[in-house]
């Protein structure tokens, strides 16, 4: 009797959402017209160019700056916003304090601001002249507009992955892991190190390399605070946005197309290493 009313659970349960054929057609559809046409009509305008026109056109001396502008500065703000997202993670999961909901509420901020607003008041703020910024002038530190301004930037927009990833994980941490060594002799940074940070360890991965993605493509709210200069603190995104509005459409797409398949890589790498990562623990 259980065993048929747990099948009859299973089968009502699946039954909530439309048949296999519906859900598969509906999701395909989505795929078709949000994901798969503007990446095929990114690839016709590449595909239009010789290898020695797609070579030049994502090698050009301007270009390959660009490239490490952006890469160096993803990486410097995905490190920081790791250290400081399992912070505030653990902060607004292990304390009660006043005002607690807004600062959890704050954290989305990224997502629901427009990028753009984002980047113009990051750089009211931080020029030399504005409100924080004039502190930082006072001992010769520039960071509107410069390749700090960047990374400022990536922070702002990256921050939320990081803290949405680790948060649950901490929540749903098991007190008597952390009380077993501390029982053993475990001094606080070896029970975090040895005991809380491997079981944090496949969220932060997921978030860092959300956060690093994000920060590749990143256009609204780094323009406005990057200052631009050629071969200093232009990103991929603008170089794309130059190349649109030379009307070379096809400079853009291969430009484009490079931190496309770097993006792409980067999620399929992540999802290899989240796999090996379950199949170890089971």
């Amino acid at each position: 009797m259980s065993s048929t009313t747990f099948n009859w659970r299973l089968v009502e349960q699946k039954a909530v959402l439309p048949g296999f054929g519906l859900s598969l057609g509906v999701s395909v559809l989505y795929i078709s017209l949000v994901i798969l046409l503007p990446l095929s009509a990114l690839f016709m305008y590449v595909s239009d160019m010789s290898a020695a026109q797609y070579w030049a056109a994502i090698s050009h001396p301007r270009v390959l700056a660009s490239y490490k502008t952006t890469v160096s500065a993803a990486l410097a703000s995905t490190l920081l916003v790791s250290l400081i997202g399992v912070l505030l993670a653990w902060v607004l999961s292990r304390y009660e304090f006043t005002g607690k909901r807004i600062v959890d509420g704050l954290i989305d901020l990224p997502f629901a601001l427009p990028t753009a607003v984002a980047g113009l008041t990051l750089a009211t703020l931080f020029a030399q002249n504005g409100w924080i910024g004039q502190y930082f002038a006072l001992f010769g530190i520039k960071i509107a507009f410069t390749w700090t301004g960047i990374v400022l930037a990536m922070c702002f927009t990256s921050l939320p992955f990081i803290v949405r990833s680790v948060q649950p994980l901490i929540e749903n941490l098991d007190s008597s892991l952390e009380e077993a060594a501390e029982t053993l002799g475990a001094r606080p940074w070896q029970n975090f190190y040895y005991v809380i940070l491997p079981i944090l360890m496949p969220g932060l991965i997921t978030g860092a390399s959300q956060a690093f993605i994000r920060c590749l493509g990143e256009f609204g709210a780094v323009i406005f605070i990057a200052g631009n200069t050629p071969y200093q603190t232009e990103v991929s995104s603008l170089m794309i946005f130059v190349r649109l509005a030379e009307y070379d459409y096809a400079s853009a797409a291969a430009i484009a197309s490079v931190v496309l398949a770097t993006s792409l890589l980067l999620l399929f790498g992540l999802q290899v290493a989240q796999n090996r990562l379950f199949n170890k623990k089971h």
